[in-house]
């Protein structure tokens, strides 16, 4: 389920969190809370499979494909060949009986019907349904594409966002302290460059912001496009952040063995081996030449009055026998031999390398102190306390301060980079091997 954001924004009692709820979305999703979407990462994807004009167009694809299995069962239509005598012996449509009882005029009617050999029927059938095989793993093939791009924008905004909402803090807790500062430097009590040194880091840090909106909005317009919402819409990712994976059962064989099971852009490369052979095999039965069959009536021939007639036409095979198809269609085969075995070591590499990928990061969420951020976070309130009471000097105040901002985006860096190789590893795969 989705739901809209309420406009009225309640701010806590607290100075160091005035406003920061309300703070949370950029200027410009604030300006139409009315137009901000919350939604999780399910129902986008319902959404996606809904509504994305890709996946529509692809859907037609594959509908037309299948098609076209249809009319390569349908035999060929027989052909009515006739000739009329129009004007003779000064007569126009000379039709009638002579003196004698017999008809006069002459015309000829032939009904003939094409019958392929060597089962060249069966094999067109048979290269359609591969066709259209093709056309529904291109269809799952951008439907895998789309929703690991649907999934990477939704995992790289949830951390945006909450990297957006680190500065947010930052920056009221820089105000609160700047409002304390400035009735300080009016006293006389501190020095105005120690002033200008927070007020630049205010500064910087609203530039951050600036920069990481502009990230945003490009990361929501790609998005919007996916979902097929309106441009004024702001998306907001409505989960928390993301929990470390469990270790699938399976290891890199495994995964892929399953690959080759499921993953649409290999499984392509393999139709389009068949489809090849089956060409092959058609453009060899094409050797076999076809024959053109059907009875005849000719009134007042040469011969007789009537005559009745069984016409075969088949065309003799001597200097044409299809030789440059067919050596072509070898080669077509050899060439996508090869890259149904390129594709297989691509796929191989690419599972492994992104299976390491999360290990890695498996490995360093594992390795983390989970209790080290807490106290961190922790710290950072006092530490900005601690110096807008003199306690510690600016220097180790600011120092502390970027540590703490680059320890905070290390972090969310490290969620982001966890949920990626997760996503890479499902991509690769076909399926979605880890929840």
């Amino acid at each position: 389920m989705f739901s809209l954001i309420t406009r009225r924004c309640k701010a806590p009692g607290v100075a160091g969190l005035v406003l920061f709820s309300c703070m949370a979305l950029p200027v410009f999703a604030q300006n139409n809370p009315s137009d901000t979407l919350r939604m999780r990462l399910p129902d986008m994807e319902k959404r996606f499979l809904d509504s994305n004009l890709l996946l529509l167009a692809a859907h037609y694809n594959v509908d037309a494909q299948k098609a076209l299995i249809e009319q390569a069962r349908k035999w060929d239509n027989p052909t009515l060949n006739t000739d009329q005598v129009v004007a003779a012996n000064g007569r126009f449509l000379p039709y009638g009986k002579n003196p004698d009882g017999s008809f006069s005029g002459q015309y000829y009617i032939q009904l003939q019907q094409l019958i392929r050999t060597a089962g060249k029927r069966g094999k067109l059938i048979d290269m359609a349904g591969t066709n259209a095989r093709m056309g529904e793993l291109q269809l799952q093939d951008l439907l895998r594409n789309l929703r690991y791009q649907l999934r990477s924008d939704f995992y790289t905004l949830q951390q945006q966002v909450a990297n957006r909402n680190t500065y947010l803090l930052q920056m009221q807790q820089l105000k609160v302290l700047m409002d304390g500062m400035q009735t300080q430097l009016a006293a006389g009590n501190i020095a105005q460059k120690d002033y200008l040194r927070i007020q630049s880091l205010s500064v910087s840090l609203g530039q951050d912001i600036a920069e990481l909106d502009r990230s945003i909005a490009e990361n929501q317009a790609e998005m919007r496009t996916l979902l097929q919402v309106k441009s004024n819409v702001y998306l907001i990712p409505d989960e928390t952040a993301p929990q470390p994976s469990a270790m699938p059962p399976a290891s890199v064989p495994e995964l892929l063995e399953t690959a080759k099971q499921n993953n649409p852009s290999y499984l392509l490369q393999q139709a389009m081996g068949l489809y090849q052979q089956q060409n092959l095999s058609y453009q060899k039965a094409l050797r076999v030449p076809d024959i053109m069959l059907g009875p005849n009536f000719d009134r007042n021939s040469n011969t007789m009055p009537n005559y009745f007639g069984l016409g075969i036409s088949i065309p003799i095979p001597v200097f044409n026998r299809n030789q440059g198809n067919i050596r072509s269609a070898q080669y077509s085969v050899k060439q996508q031999e090869t890259l149904v075995s390129h594709a297989e070591t691509e796929l191989r590499n690419q599972l492994f390398e992104s299976y390491n990928k999360w290990l890695l990061a498996l490995q360093q969420d594992n390795t983390t102190n989970k209790t080290f951020y807490e106290k961190y976070r922790s710290m950072y309130a006092n530490v900005v306390d601690s110096y807008r009471r003199r306690q510690i000097g600016l220097l180790e105040f600011l120092d502390f301060f970027n540590e703490y901002t680059a320890s905070q985006q290390r972090l969310l860096r490290q969620r982001l980079n966890e949920q990626l190789a997760k996503e890479a590893i499902n991509y690769y795969a076909g399926t979605d091997i880890i929840k």
